[in-house]
């Protein structure tokens, strides 16, 4: 990401439109706001390379179309994509919903509807990069443990002690003792607390991770 806090893309092909949800969402904020005529010029600029939100019309001047671009972003976890419509058929609205876009905005946008929705979005969107930030790390510090100390992490969190680690894993319990001291240096962990919350993180970031990672 170049903003870690995040920008805010807005591809209005109206001029007016565009000026007016530009000035509304950057007035009063510290924040950036970007701006593009066309999908085609936001895709020209590699503007997605940033991170943040996106508010586009799904009609579109020019090849690149509103699905097509919505294609483009899809599955990128660091882009959150609205749209702007004013008529949608049937199977555009289950398109446009089925491909990831949070929300649909009626056009012409109300710039206040705008400012309220990104708003809201972009704290959503911070909270989530946070969230995968931890995730991250916590999966960097336990990618050292071997499948045999990932097996006595497992029993762990299970609640077992050493003994029952033992006969579970067929061990010695001097051995679970040496596996648990390595597992609590490979993961730089300072008590089995920490330990077991790097492991819940490191679960639990991938399956919660929606577009903006809760």
């Amino acid at each position: 990401m170049s903003d870690a806090q995040g920008e805010i893309h807005l591809v209005l092909p109206d001029p007016v439109e565009r000026a007016a949800c530009f000035r509304t969402l950057a007035a009063g904020a510290v924040r950036v706001v970007r701006s593009f005529a066309s999908a085609d010029d936001y895709l020209e600029a590699e503007a997605d390379h940033g991170g943040g939100l996106l508010l586009f019309h799904w009609r579109q001047p020019g090849p690149t179309d509103g699905a097509t671009l919505l294609g483009h972003v899809k599955g990128k976890p660091d882009i959150a994509p609205f749209v702007a419509a004013d008529r949608l058929s049937l199977a555009e609205t289950r398109l446009i919903l089925r491909s990831g876009a949070l929300d649909l905005l009626p056009a012409p946008l109300d710039p206040r509807l705008v400012r309220r929705t990104l708003d809201q979005a972009l704290d959503d969107w911070r909270h989530g990069q946070q969230q995968r930030a931890l995730h991250r790390a916590a999966e960097a510090r336990l990618a050292a443990l071997t499948p045999r100390e990932q097996d006595i992490l497992d029993a762990i969190a299970a609640g077992l002690g050493n003994k029952a680690i033992a006969r579970r894993l067929d061990l010695s319990p001097r051995t679970v003792e040496v596996h648990r001291a390595n597992i609590m240096r490979r993961a730089e962990a300072g008590s089995v607390a920490e330990l077991l919350r790097l492991r819940f993180l490191a679960q639990s970031g991938s399956a919660n991770s929606l577009r903006f990672g809760t």
